[in-house]
């Protein structure tokens, strides 16, 4: 007797879009970790939440802006409106809460969300298109 073979079950869109929103969070949540490890020490969890919130927030103004849950994994019209929407968003609203926006600083998190927004996705089609091959 043969062993069931497993397959495994196409997402529903919510749950995808569910998995890819998570997958930005954390992505900021650590660019958050990063910066504030290589700059302040204190209170870890409130120290990055504290980072984070601005990029966080303007990541979901990217969300809306490309209506992203309908194509969450999307390289060119989620993955750049959510990394364009963490960077702006982010930017302004530390600019508006009187916390740090310079130059090095916005070279830094322009490098470094895009990797990680944009990344991620394209890592993943890269993945979806070796399997298809």
């Amino acid at each position: 007797m043969t062993p069931p073979i497993h397959r495994p079950r196409p997402s529903s869109p919510a749950r995808l879009a569910a998995a890819a929103a998570i997958a930005d969070a954390v992505l900021i949540l650590v660019f958050a970790a990063v910066g504030r490890d290589a700059h302040q020490r204190g209170d870890v969890v409130a120290g990055v939440l504290l980072t984070a919130w601005p990029f966080l927030a303007g990541a979901a103004l990217g969300w809306l802006a490309a209506r992203a849950w309908r194509n969450p994994l999307s390289v060119r019209w989620t993955g750049v409106a959510v990394w364009i929407g963490a960077l702006g968003g982010g930017m302004v609203l530390r600019l508006l809460t009187g916390q740090t926006v310079v130059p090095p600083f916005i070279i830094v998190a322009l490098l470094s969300l895009g990797l990680l927004l944009v990344g991620w996705r394209l890592a993943w089609a890269g993945v979806r298109r070796l399997r298809s091959a």
